[in-house]
Parts: structure tokens; C-alpha cells; sequence
């Protein structure tokens, strides 16, 4: 599947952006809490460990889509609303594969810094950063690239 042809109807787009992802205010979002009382709210499941950090929701269900993952399987952040660290994700989240769209590594305090589409493995975690969604929407090219990583990352044919 393509990252270039996903369209959704649009009674499901009506559907998932009928709350802003700012002003959520009911149980999709769920508060953690570490031992320094630092807290973050995140959409999804976290059933596979997958952090996605962006400021922006944009195409992004259709990315997942094309991974093989749905909303359950992850943990959305907005960094809008929180201020995060790599630590704590793997803390709270026990983050295996952490995905930042506009959000640089230094963003979430990650010691080291990596280009864009590169998978980078630290901590235990895998990492791979990218230019913001919206960015990437109007770029075929970029997309490509992205659409590349992404395959390796997460073992597509």
C-alpha cells in the first residue's frame, strides 16, 4: 500500500475530528505519571510500544494504516499539550519504536542527533524522525523517503 492514494470517508474523518486533539477533554486521553510527577496525556493503546511524536494529526491515521498499526496500537502525543523526554517514554510507556514528525530529537532531550529517515537505535529504542506531516503531504518525494524508512522499521514487503 502506498502512502500516496489513502483516502478515508468522510464520515470517519467527521468522525475522528469531531474533538480538537488539543482540547480532548474525555477518556481517550490517559494521564501517566512517573515517580518525579511528570505527566503527559497521549491518544491510543500503546498495544505495541509505538510512540508517535507530532504537533500536527494531519494524514497521519492513513500512515499508520499503510504500517499495519491503528490507533489501539499506539501512543499519540501532542507536544502541544506535553513536554516529554525519551526517558520518560520508555519509563511510562515502555516505547520500543519511537516516531517524530516535526519534532527533532533534541526535542525529547535524545543525547544525539540523526538525519532525517534514518533509523537510529539508542537506549533500547528505535527512532526515526521526519519533517512535520504537513511537510510531507504536498512532497511525493519526501514522502517516498519516509514511506521507505517506514517499511524498513516496521518489516513490510
Amino acid at each position: 500500500m502506498s502512502l500516496d492514494n489513502i483516502q478515508l470517508p468522510s464520515i470517519v474523518i467527521a468522525d475522528l475530528f469531531k474533538n480538537s486533539l488539543v482540547e480532548l477533554n474525555n477518556n481517550e486521553f490517559i494521564p501517566l505519571q512517573n515517580e518525579q510527577s511528570h505527566s503527559f496525556a497521549f491518544l491510543g493503546k500503546n498495544v505495541k510500544n509505538v510512540v508517535i511524536l507530532v504537533n500536527e494529526l494531519s494524514f497521519l491515521l492513513g500512515i499508520l494504516s499503510a504500517c499495519g498499526l491503528t490507533m489501539a496500537d499506539v501512543a499519540l502525543i501532542n507536544l502541544y499539550k506535553n513536554t516529554v523526554s525519551y526517558t520518560l517514554l520508555k519509563d511510562n510507556l515502555q516505547a520500543q519504536t519511537i516516531l517524530l514528525f516535526g519534532v527533532t530529537p533534541i526535542h525529547i532531550d535524545l543525547p544525539l542527533d540523526f538525519p532525517t529517515y534514518q533509523i537510529q537505535q539508542y537506549n533500547g529504542q528505535k527512532y526515526l524522525h521526519a519533517p512535520s506531516l504537513a511537510n510531507l503531504i504536498g512532497d511525493k518525494a519526501e514522502k517516498t523517503k519516509l514511506w521507505t524508512s517506514l517499511k524498513t522499521l516496521f518489516s513490510i514487503a
